[in-house]
């Protein structure tokens, strides 16, 4: 249904502000619980940042993952959360995800188009009390687009600046890895010009890539699942305010021209618009080196500006910054797409590579480069505090940009001249050279380097211990012996690429109890409003304990909102 269809008055059960997996998890539960379902997204596509992302959902003891770590345990999670998130830990919300994520993830795949397969993802702390080496992240499984229909074009297409002329990886390591290797295995060049193959037919056939993994496959598959439930996913229909009656929430009033619509909403408002982003007031409150005045960059879709946090504080919620970390930060970099459109790269692979290292504009590395990129942003904001601005720039030679790329920049045999002519990649025939090109301090950066090779051409770190944990190893290269995350910088020219801070999305938000009901300054319940996804404050306290730790959460307390507001509907205890 679009917005120019839509009649007025227009009256449901649930209304759900938000088309990510937070939002379209919340809708298709309550839908399957009998219950009418309108879900409103203000962009003219569906997905929201799901639809970005990898697709990775963090669910302990889920039965994908059971096959895997059979002698994980609740007590072990909760040991776990309990280190991660601190004087931030919520018993009753953590029990709750603990034991429906598993749940969760049987329902979607029993009763939807949503299928996952496990990952062999490490918890990012798995030595921590309580981590794990394998077993707690499942991911969705590619889907094709066509299976969409007609709704096809309303997909978010994926991030640009992570994909290969639209072509997506999966967020499996064992995907790029043949991607890497193309040039050295018979095997792997086989698998990625069949790959390419495929994904030069579709863009003739349909112009956009139809083999779609990772978040656009999670949304796809979540939309899929709403359409044919009848859900309407009411795109380019921006939501502006909850209506208040007697102190409950009854509804929304939507943009329209000029003026608004009303959709009432009998049993419930769920708020799931994708967090605050980019809102620049609220960020600039939020993010440390914001409040210095330095840079950040999100590649966050452009419409997660708050719009459900404000609603719900209009609508008297409890909104505040809690969290040290506001957001799951993610290093990032600025890359001219032409035409005068900006992309920003997230630094997920690189850094974790064999030859990469990264330093301040002093010269100086600050924290193990292999770390998860949360980690890594959060030393970096911490290191930065007392520079002009919050950035670090990533470094290799020759030899490790041509086997791995640097940033946006891919590997051997793609050309490079125009990175270097952009700006973007900055080259020095030296490391002084380089250095003076990019602005850091070069004759520091010449003792980190020559410090630094003293340990890698052995494998060690003696300084950050790259290498030394599961995770660590799970994305660098396991061919590089005998440390698959250190080696050396010894061939000229040098590379840089300078990394700022951005994110992946919001971790403070709205205050809640357990099963979404948003708060008051006071703790007692909005009646009828319930929150979910990134609009919600996260349970994991700021930090970031694996992969898919937010759509994890944020699917299994959508399909905990909705079983509450039809459970209470069902039993006649909410009046409409």
């Amino acid at each position: 249904m679009s917005k120019q269809t839509m009649q007025q008055p227009l009256e449901c059960d649930v209304v759900i502000v938000g088309s990510g997996a937070a939002g379209l998890a919340a809708a298709v539960t309550a839908s399957k619980r009998g219950l009418d379902v309108v879900v409103l997204e203000k962009e003219s596509v569906f997905g929201g940042t799901t639809a970005l992302s990898g697709g990775v959902l963090w669910i302990p003891l889920n039965h994908h993952g059971r096959g895997q770590n059979a002698a994980d345990t609740a007590q072990q999670v909760r040991r776990y959360l309990a280190g991660e998130t601190g004087a931030h830990y919520d018993e009753e919300a953590v029990n709750a995800f603990i034991a429906q994520g598993p749940k969760m993830v049987e329902f979607f795949e029993r009763e939807t188009a949503l299928q996952f397969v496990p990952t062999l993802y490490p918890d990012y702390h798995p030595d921590a009390p309580g981590g794990a080496a394998i077993g707690r992240s499942i991911l969705a499984k590619p889907y094709d687009i066509r299976g969409l229909g007609k709704d096809m074009a309303r997909l978010k297409p994926p991030l640009k600046t992570i994909t290969f002329m639209g072509m997506m990886f999966n967020s499996s390591n064992a995907d790029l890895k043949h991607f890497f290797r193309a040039t050295k295995s018979l095997v792997s060049f086989l698998y990625v010009a069949r790959r390419l193959a495929t994904h030069m037919k579709e863009l003739l056939c349909y112009g956009r890539g139809i083999q779609v993994t990772s978040g656009n496959a999670l949304a796809a598959r979540l939309a899929r699942s709403a359409l044919d439930l009848g859900i309407p996913i009411m795109t380019g229909t921006a939501a502006k305010r909850v209506l208040m009656e007697g102190g409950r929430a009854t509804g929304v009033a939507v943009a329209d021209g000029g003026g608004e619509r009303h959709i009432i909403a009998r049993h419930g408002v769920v708020l799931a618009a994708g967090g605050f982003p980019h809102d620049v007031r609220r960020i600039a409150q939020a993010y440390p080196h914001l409040r210095r005045g330095h840079a950040h960059l999100s590649p966050t879709p452009a419409g997660n500006t708050g719009d459900g946090v404000n609603m719900a504080e209009d609508a008297g919620a409890s909104v505040e910054i809690r969290l040290e970390s506001a957001a799951a930060w993610m290093p990032v970099s600025r890359v001219d797409l032409g035409a005068g459109e900006v992309g920003v790269f997230p630094h997920l692979l690189d850094r974790y590579k064999p030859g990469v290292i990264g330093v301040l504009q002093n010269g100086r590395r600050f924290t193990n480069e292999s770390n998860s990129y949360h980690d890594v942003g959060h030393a970096m904001v911490a290191a930065c505090a007392q520079a002009s601005e919050t950035a670090m720039w990533l470094v290799c030679d020759k030899t490790t940009l041509g086997k791995y790329g640097l940033g946006y920049v891919k590997p051997s045999p793609m050309p490079i001249g125009r990175f270097i002519r952009s700006g973007y990649l900055i080259e020095g025939r030296t490391l002084a050279e380089l250095a003076h090109k990019a602005g850091i301090d070069a004759q520091q950066l010449q003792a980190t380097v020559q410090e630094y090779n003293q340990g890698a051409v052995h494998g060690e770190d003696a300084q950050f211990g790259r290498g030394s944990t599961a995770f660590n190893r799970y994305l660098a290269d396991a061919d590089h012996r005998p440390n698959p995350c250190v080696a050396p910088l010894h061939n000229g020219p040098f590379y840089a690429v300078k990394v700022l801070m951005g994110d992946l999305g919001t971790f403070d938000g709205i205050r809640t109890s357990a099963v979404g009901e948003v708060l008051r300054p006071d703790g007692s319940a909005i009646e009828g409003l319930y929150a979910a996804g990134n609009d919600r404050a996260s349970i994991m306290g700021g930090n970031y304990p694996g992969a898919g730790i937010t759509h994890g959460p944020n699917m299994t307390f959508g399909y905990i909102t909705a079983n509450h507001i039809a459970d209470r509907a069902l039993s006649g205890k909410e009046a409409p």
